[in-house]
């Protein structure tokens, strides 16, 4: 059954809109002179083509090519009695391209001329204009509405009441605004918010205009004013002349990388206005499945779940050494050593053995960090295990695999003899040097940690026993310096409801910092492992502090290597071991391990630490 616009809206998940029209159809040839509404009629197969490419992409609603579709528009090119006609098979062309998989909104804009009191159009005439053109959308079979680019509330108010004269659709109703965060007649964001869900918009939102940036604001602002959902649908960036044309040039990246933060804010529908394409739109799908993994798992209580008659959980304490002194409540060490790039594992065994030899109770392994091509965790780790003997704490991530695929990997690296896992849900590919490798991200580290949970109980995803029930000490991820911190420790929570043991932390540069986070999370009451970084140099540091997510350098730490760098490469990576160490002694009475990563496989660097 086809999903319905009522049913995205009402179903609490973040969706993706499509991209541009226009900038589709300028780019194969049709120059602003022509009426883009009735190429629906003319050119009906280029108009599909357009909305097939954005449900390629990911798009999970398109919109009907009607922004002009309004008689009074219309009447400019001659087409003023065609405009139901238009709108219709607009409707129909989307319909027939969203095949099922994506739900159609019939797209209304504004007039182009000012009603009253600001100019010569009464509002009456308006609200029939609007009616004619939700008339042909609802004869076209849309799943609901969507109006945008307005400027006036006024007329925003006619078209949704127009709309709602003709059908009971949902509409998602959306202002523009400009520069200064105002629309063009300075109303502001969290004015209209209140006068849309007033009026009774099913969704409220931003379009067009600004670039992300400007949009994200806006977003901030719309959350606090409305209790409906908000769409968030900007330009791609400001558009710059060149020559006779218009150009957008904000990147797929940075518009999705925009779309990510304009989730977190709490938009629930984003895609893109002017100057956006496919690629745009495929970008920022990849970004939502990053966010908002597409299956969405029932996550069961770990206090709810119960192993099958004659199947007992084995405690923590007799999995592994790692798990035992867990249980013991005694300090865990640990060395993050990454996989090779190639297929020669020499090299990591011996950084393996130097970890052994030094007293290091396991050895994390990483899964594609940064969305790198190396040697699978899972061989890895058993190569390690086999030949080094010492315990390994696999990283294991969301991105890359299915359910299925996670299921049967989680089952042979157990056969295997691997016990100890850290699940984590990934980097985007596009953070890689494969930009267009696809990502997965079918559940989310929540849904897999009650996955392995329902596996050490011994069941399977969908409650089926298994037989014996694995042994896995489960970890996830943490982030004591996330820029939303609420959001992060509401994850946690999930995290810890749905089966999580242990938790390692993103790397910790400030202890003030991770002191405040702990305090926070001893409600839990489950182990913490920080994360110490030696740093190499100030450039290794900047990079940390700017373009790793998820990682807070103080402006303190910066300032040493700052100062240590001006005395030389060996002066910069003597003081990044110095703060690594002092860090290491300052968190070890507050934590229950500690996760030293080894820069670039230096595992001296990293055994100085412990030092």
């Amino acid at each position: 059954m086809t999903t319905t616009l009522r049913d995205l809206l009402d179903d609490g998940k973040v969706h993706v809109l499509d991209g541009a029209m226009g900038t589709m159809l300028y780019s194969k040839g049709f120059f602003l002179n022509v009426c883009y509404d009735e190429l629906n009629l003319k050119q009906p197969k280029l108009v599909q083509e357009v909305h097939e490419a954005y449900v390629r992409a990911g798009a999970e609603i398109l919109e009907t090519n009607t922004f002009g579709a309004n008689p009074l528009k219309l009447g400019s090119y001659g087409l003023a009695d065609d405009a139901e006609k238009i709108n219709q098979a607009a409707a129909e062309l989307a319909r027939r391209a969203a095949a099922g998989r994506a739900s159609v909104a019939g797209a209304i804009g504004p007039l182009g001329v000012r009603i009253e009191p600001f100019g010569p159009t009464a509002r009456e005439e308006a609200f029939a204009y609007f009616q004619r053109q939700a008339r042909g959308l609802v004869a076209g079979g849309v799943d609901g509405f969507i109006l945008e680019t307005f400027s006036d509330v006024d007329e925003i108010h006619e078209a949704l009441r127009a709309v709602r004269s003709v059908s009971d659709l949902p509409v998602i109703a959306q202002m523009t605004i400009g520069d200064d965060g105002l629309t063009h007649y300075g109303t502001g964001p969290e004015t209209f918010a209140k006068q849309l869900t007033a009026w009774g918009a099913d969704a409220v939102g931003v379009n067009c205009s600004v670039g992300p940036a400007g949009v994200l604001e806006a977003v901030e602002k719309l959350v606090k004013a409305t209790d409906r959902p908000i769409s968030a649908v900007p330009n791609a960036g400001l558009p710059k002349d060149v020559g006779d044309r218009k150009i957008y040039l904000a990147s797929p990246e940075y518009m999705a990388s925009y779309a990510r933060r304009m989730i977190e804010a709490g938009a629930r529908i984003v895609g893109g206005c002017c100057g956006t394409t496919p690629e745009h739109i495929k970008k920022i799908r990849d970004y939502v499945a990053s966010v908002v993994p597409r299956h969405q798992p029932t996550v069961v209580s770990r206090e709810t779940i119960a192993a099958p008659a004659g199947v007992a959980e084995v405690p923590l304490a007799t999995r592994s050494c790692w798990g035992a002194k867990l249980a013991r409540g005694e300090l865990v060490t640990s060395v993050e050593i990454v996989p090779p790039k190639g297929v020669d594992p020499t090299p990591m065994l011996e950084q393996c053995r130097a970890l052994k030899a030094a007293g290091v109770d396991a050895v994390n392994v990483p899964d594609g960090p940064r969305a790198q091509s190396r040697m699978g965790v899972l061989p890895s780790a058993i190569l390690i295990q086999k030949e080094v003997g010492i315990e390994t704490v696999i990283h294991y991530c969301c991105r890359d695999r299915n359910l299925l695929g996670m299921l049967s990997d989680i089952l042979g690296a157990h056969a295997a003899g691997l016990r100890n896992i850290l699940i984590i849900t990934g980097d985007p590919p596009k953070m890689g040097p494969y930009p267009e490798a696809t990502a997965v991200f079918d559940i989310d580290s929540i849904g897999l940690t009650n996955l392995v949970y329902r596996l050490n109980h011994g069941l399977d995803p969908g409650n089926n026993p298994i037989g014996a029930p694995t042994q896995w000490a489960i970890g996830v991820g943490v982030n004591p310096g996330a820029v939303d911190l609420d959001r992060e420790l509401s994850r946690f929570a999930w995290k810890v409801d749905a089966g999580a043991e242990f938790a390692v932390t993103q790397p910790v540069f400030d202890p003030a910092q991770l002191e405040a986070f702990l305090a926070r999370v001893e409600q839990f009451k489950i182990p913490i492992v920080a994360g110490i970084w030696p740093l190499l140099s100030l450039r290794n540091a900047e990079f940390l502090a700017n373009e790793v997510p998820g990682v807070s350098v103080p402006e303190s730490v910066l300032t040493r290597m700052r100062r240590a760098q001006d005395k030389g490469k060996e002066a910069a990576l003597a003081e990044g071991v110095k703060i690594a160490r002092e860090m290491f002694q300052q968190v070890k009475r507050t934590v229950q391990g500690v996760q030293v990563s080894a820069p670039f496989g230096k595992v001296e660097v990293a055994l100085e630490v412990f030092g």
